[in-house]
């Protein structure tokens, strides 16, 4: 099945860069550009992609809004978010908007295959040692934490032990055949228990409930 990816970014040479090295990859089309985040919005309506590599720093709309509008409209893009790590403060918010995962721009044509692959595939939660930096430093910058007012009055209380348990391991960045091995039982038990916890919390992918772990202290970073 091919993996239908638009690529987001103001700059036209990384928009056409990242579009030559996924082309090339035999299960991966890339199906339209777009110049900034309200050019994004626009043509995920119009090309209905299944991953959109989206760039934070854009003119007119920015990565975070326009992922936040992607995610808010329930289709099925799933927005993969581009940054150069130092420098991108914003990352976390995007992260909270409702971006599946994020990719540094310096990655190696393997990786960003790898990166729109995982994301297509519900497996959102990528580079586990990156991740907890990002949810470490930028944890502190949000002022109206959604996820952590709903972990403050007891929402994750609804999850079995076990649950607690898987989103715990979610939330250290590891995968569902790691999980499974860790715990011991098949890989589809685990497909199960992610399941009933996004359902149950009310997140929509695996760094949703990555965040919501940490912001509910169930993680400690470090």
């Amino acid at each position: 099945m091919t993996i239908r990816v638009l690529i987001a970014d103001d700059q036209m040479m990384v928009r056409e860069g990242f579009s030559v090295l996924l082309g090339a990859m035999p299960d991966i089309e890339v199906v339209g550009e777009a110049v900034n985040g309200r050019d994004a919005v626009e043509r995920v309506r119009e090309l209905a992609p299944d991953v959109v590599l989206m760039d934070i720093r854009m003119p007119e709309m920015n990565g975070i809004e326009a992922t936040r509008e992607i995610v808010a409209a329930d289709g099925a893009a799933k927005v993969l978010v581009l940054t150069t790590f130092d420098l991108d403060e914003y990352v976390y918010q995007a992260l909270r908007a409702g971006a599946s995962g994020f990719l540094l721009k310096d990655a190696s044509a393997r990786q960003l295959a790898d990166g729109v692959r995982v994301v297509a595939a519900g497996e959102a939660l990528l580079a586990p040692s990156v991740t907890k930096r990002l949810i470490t430093e930028f944890s502190k910058l949000s002022e109206t934490p959604r996820l952590m007012s709903a972990a403050q009055q007891g929402t994750y209380g609804d999850l079995t032990e076990r649950e607690t348990e898987v989103l715990v391991l979610i939330a250290q960045g590891l995968s569902n055949g790691e999980i499974a091995e860790r715990l011991v039982v098949a890989e589809s038990t685990i497909k199960t228990h992610v399941s009933r916890i996004l359902v149950k919390l009310g997140l929509r992918d695996r760094t949703q409930a990555a965040v919501f772990a940490y912001e509910a202290r169930l993680v400690r970073p470090g």
